[in-house]
């Protein structure tokens, strides 16, 4: 039995939408982009959704929109993809981190209070809450915070209530990165409208896939009108072809990308309901497993999105001999994540050191994404859970 990392749920109807495209001389900017826009309005309830060619594109478009300049401060976490963090730096911008709550790894509402309110003092306060080394992005001139980029990581939203207590009272943005958690709710709203911006992304191994890709959402008008022309290399409202009245980007989704996902998007809750039964199985078949800590929920993730399936395990096994074993075993696994702080470029850049984030490193070094989709059948999920218990034995420390 072969197992595989990830695999995208493709069906005859998805493949033939891809193929009406092509037997058409519309393979950029034409009504499919505007269908696949026009369905997640309808899906999320949001004003307006920008199609873009990949997740990361539409969180530096919002970075863009929420006028985060060189020398500003983005509050974030260290515990995402990178693509979160580079976002910012594109724009020359400090990002600031705050450490993660542990059983759900999404940013630590309260820790994120007092990093704000500490940073809007200013003097010794604020000096405590920035990396050791702090890249002359402004000439000398401190920036001021403008934006939150929280993470629903893995599917589960973040903790939003407070976040927008914080964001209100501070005039802050919110750039909700959702590229993990399409069709997850926080107490019963929708991931993606619970900022001013939110994203989605259609990789491969998303809910839904348009191979790369991504949605921004937002109910602010100008905002909206802004990245529309900035994803289009800058052809705002009545420019032509040859005139650019922003300095914008390539960052258009095309025909067939959008042909797919529109196509994908249709069976959405079907989608979303297979992975939750892979989900399901795997909860079943580890519960036995001591050394093991299965995803957990909590009470204000009304509805997760699958996305990966991350386990914790115990702090006595090491988890890199783990992978190697499972791996040997013809069991894929991934780490998730690796810390972003202490990714080479961002020690180089800001001084960074083990410790600075603990809850952050501790999920690193204790986490482990298993193979999941929602077409693994439950034999395959019995067999990785069998062969993680079998490896668990000869990975203790």
């Amino acid at each position: 039995m072969k197992i595989r990392m990830s695999s995208p749920d493709l069906t005859e109807a998805d493949r033939q939408a891809v193929e009406a495209v092509v037997n058409t001389p519309n393979l950029s900017m034409g009504p499919n982009i505007d269908a696949f826009e026009k369905a997640f309005c309808e899906l999320t309830g949001a004003k307006h959704a920008i199609g873009v060619n990949s997740g990361t594109a539409g969180l530096h478009l919002c970075i863009r929109a929420a006028d985060i300049n060189p020398g500003d401060i983005v509050i974030t976490t260290p515990f995402s993809f990178v693509s979160s963090t580079n976002v910012i730096l594109f724009e020359k911008a400090i990002p600031v981190f705050v450490d993660v709550d542990l059983i759900t790894g999404n940013i630590d509402v309260d820790l994120l209070a007092q990093a704000v309110e500490d940073l809007s003092l200013g003097g010794e306060s604020a000096r405590r809450r920035l990396p050791r080394r702090v890249p002359d992005f402004n000439q000398g001139q401190s920036g001021s915070v403008k934006a939150i980029l929280p993470v629903d990581v893995f599917g589960q939203p973040a903790d939003y209530d407070p976040i927008n207590v914080i964001a209100k009272q501070y005039d802050l943005k919110i750039i909700e990165d959702s590229c993990e958690a399409l069709g997850g709710e926080y107490q019963g709203r929708y991931a993606g409208t619970l900022g001013d911006y939110g994203v989605f992304a259609f990789y491969p191994n998303k809910q839904i896939t348009t191979g790369e890709g991504g949605m921004i959402i937002t109910d602010d008008d100008e905002a909206a009108d802004f990245m529309r022309a900035l994803r289009n290399q800058g052809r705002a409202p009545g420019d032509t072809w040859l005139q650019h009245t922003f300095l914008g980007y390539n960052y258009r989704l095309d025909e067939m990308s959008a042909a797919l996902g529109l196509s994908q998007l249709k069976r959405l809750e079907s989608l979303l309901a297979k992975r939750a039964r892979v989900a399901d199985w795997y909860a079943e078949h580890l519960k036995n497993i001591e050394e093991v800590t299965p995803p957990q929920l909590v009470e204000n993730t009304t509805k997760v999105s699958w996305f990966v399936y991350v386990i914790k395990v115990d702090e006595k096994i090491d988890r890199d001999r783990l992978a190697v074993i499972l791996e040997e075993k013809g069991v894929p696994v991934r780490p998730y994540f690796a810390p972003i702080h202490t990714q080479p470029y961002m020690v180089k850049m800001f001084g960074y050191q083990q410790g600075d984030f603990p809850v952050t490193e501790d999920l690193g070094n204790r986490s482990l994404a298993l193979p999941f989709s929602g077409r693994m059948s439950e034999e395959e999920v019995l067999t990785v859970c069998q062969r993680l218990a079998e490896a668990l034995v000869s990975a203790k420390r």
